[in-house]
């Protein structure tokens, strides 16, 4: 479904280039490709080799990277990064990448993810000093990396990165290297490809099929991978690491051309849909789904039943991010402008409506009294997932607990409020069944579903998270 519809969304993705004449151009067209993990702000910082240059903004990719602004990136390596504001906000001086100069060499990094334990590292950083550029947990590793007493900047790094909790996936870049790190648990999708003799690194595999890159393999969890001229060095700065990814990425956030840990985003969705189908069977004429992460799990649905898959939902693709709906009246408005039922499809039809969650039940509301006007005779929703009863911590932006409208109701409750004939959500066994997954849930964070997070969880960090707003 449209983030903007549904409120919830994934805080960024990162790219990065080493050893590429065409490093900046390269990152943009990555960045385009990652741009549905963050329409807030981008950023692409290039080394020549002697400094550090960057160009950054607020807005699309598309809208900050001008061709007069991209002629500015020379250099043979680039971070880039895509941005929606989770920890910290929004403002200029968030947008990564992060920059920073020194009498000693520069740095830049780029940072998807959140760190939970960010509060009380800054309130430890402060009182010896640091004074921060911005309100982003992403600024604490450099504070770290810059304040660490180690000779080496290897070491540095990897100090600093043994101190942060939480989720991160950052690409850190001085003059005449790139390091790649990803937290522990691996919570964020973070991989590795070659173009020629040049390597790349992305949040999603998309990204490397867009310039024609090979993909070689994911970061591993406490992974601290060194590139330079020289080549590939890769150290771990966290042992015994756990994984658990972030089943989300399955389910909505990621692209269905990606793959994530070795399987297919659409195969999972497809493969949730079909477990859909055994776990609650309709009588219906027809099967649609909520454009546009919703239509693998719909067409899965309709393959395991034998209902007809049709196009019962439409999305208008001019809509653009800056829409402003000024009175109540024209928000309850809004999801007619960036959704459409086909009536000649649904009219005098029972619809089965796959979508891959429910987070606070006013757009799911919509969606059926959408269905119904257009002539829809029934509406059965089926969620390609489990309800969403908690908050998640690491950088995705899910309400608060007291705004999750499974957190404190029934299903029965909810298919009531949002006006469906039934309701059905796929139980968590099915969900991770769908991934292939045969050892139950290791090897998945599913906190937003079962409470159950694999990292401490710091009480500043639940003070925020269950009260903001």
């Amino acid at each position: 479904m449209l983030a903007e519809i549904k409120g919830l969304n994934e805080e960024c993705g990162v790219f990065g280039v080493w050893g590429h004449q065409d490093a900046a151009q390269l990152t943009y067209y990555g960045l385009h490709a990652l741009q549905h993990r963050g329409q807030e702000g981008t950023g692409i910082v290039v080394s020549d080799g002697k400094t550090l240059k960057g160009v950054k903004g607020e807005g699309l990719v598309t809208e900050i990277f001008t061709a007069d602004r991209m002629a500015e990136l020379t250099g043979s390596a680039a971070i880039g990064h895509v941005r929606y504001a989770t920890a910290g906000g929004g403002g200029y001086e968030n947008v990564q990448p992060l920059l920073f100069h020194s009498q000693s060499g520069s740095l830049a990094l780029a940072h998807n993810g959140n760190l939970i334990n960010a509060n009380s590292l800054k309130h430890q950083l402060e009182a010896q000093g640091s004074i921060f550029q911005t309100s982003s947990d992403s600024e604490v590793l450099a504070h770290l990396i810059r304040r660490s007493g180690f000779a080496h900047k290897n070491d540095q790094v990897k100090n600093a990165l043994s101190m942060l909790k939480g989720a991160y996936a950052y690409l850190i870049m001085t003059e005449n290297e790139l390091m790649v790190a990803l937290d522990p648990q691996g919570l964020r999708p973070l991989s590795l490809a070659c173009l020629g003799d040049a390597y790349i690194v992305a949040s999603e595999t998309c990204a490397f099929d867009v310039i024609g890159a090979e993909y070689i393999r994911d970061i591993q969890p406490g992974e601290l991978l060194i590139i330079n001229d020289s080549g590939l060095k890769s150290e771990q700065f966290a042992v015994n690491s756990t994984k658990a990814m972030c089943m989300m990425e399955y389910v909505y956030f990621s692209r269905p051309d990606s793959n994530i840990l070795g399987v297919n985003v659409h195969t999972a969705r497809k493969n949730m849909g079909k477990r859909l189908a055994v776990e609650a069977p309709i009588d219906a004429d027809v099967v649609t789904g909520v454009p546009d992460s919703s239509i693998s799990a719909a067409i899965g649905y309709a393959e395991a039943t034998g209902i007809p898959y049709e196009m019962g939902l439409i999305k208008n693709k001019y809509v653009g991010r800056t829409f402003i709906q000024p009175t109540q009246a024209l928000r309850e408005q809004g999801v007619k402008m960036k959704l459409s039922a086909v009536r000649g499809v649904v009219e005098g039809k029972r619809v089965v409506m796959v979508d891959d969650s429910i987070v606070r039940g006013t757009t799911s509301r919509r969606i059926v009294n959408l269905l119904k006007e257009a002539g829809a005779t029934e509406v059965h929703v089926v969620i390609s997932s489990p309800p969403i009863k908690n908050p998640c911590f690491y950088g995705i932006d899910t309400a608060t607990k007291e705004e999750l409208i499974a957190s404190d109701k029934s299903v029965e409750e909810i298919c009531k409020i949002i006006g469906a004939d039934s309701l059905t959500f796929l139980s968590t066994e099915g969900m991770v069944a769908a991934l292939g997954q045969t050892e139950g849930s290791n090897g998945f964070c599913l906190g937003c579903f079962t409470g159950n997070y694999p990292t401490e969880i710091y009480p500043d960090t639940l003070q925020y998270y269950y009260q903001r707003g």
